[in-house]
């Protein structure tokens, strides 16, 4: 595998890039999550939430962590990278809604769920991305 910066496997560079946008995702989560708690409950807000974080960051890894890599056009390769973060999707909302129902404290603090259900999306995200969306 060729190295990237300062040595590092190209795939090592990819997943620190794709740690700090995940950490740009968090914030644009939390942020759309506490707004749209105003509308609506923590479940249907989660949701909304997530779909904004997503797109915040399928277009971050985009433009920077898969910049050199083939992208195609850009509603398709949204549509792709929500697809095939799926599953990710699935682990973070069941993390989420777990600690929402189960934590009356988390149910005070939501954005403790939203940490929690974007750590354990990380892994399964990231190399689905890697491996269907930004090829």
């Amino acid at each position: 595998m060729k190295p990237g910066f300062r040595g590092l496997p190209k795939w090592a560079l990819e997943l620190t890039r794709f740690g700090v946008v995940g950490v740009v995702g968090f914030i644009a989560n939390a942020a759309s999550l506490v707004i749209l708690a105003r509308f609506a409950n923590l479940y249907i807000s989660g949701l909304f939430a997530w779909v904004i974080a997503a797109t915040v960051t399928w277009y971050l890894n985009r433009i920077w962590t898969f910049s050199g890599r083939d992208h195609g056009g850009l509603f398709r390769q949204w549509l792709h990278f929500l697809g095939a973060n799926s599953f990710g999707a699935a682990l973070y909302y069941a993390t989420y809604a777990t600690a929402i129902s189960l934590f009356p404290f988390v149910t005070s603090h939501p954005v403790l769920a939203v940490a929690a259900g974007s750590v354990v999306g990380l892994v399964a995200n990231f190399t689905l991305s890697r491996r269907l969306v930004f090829r």
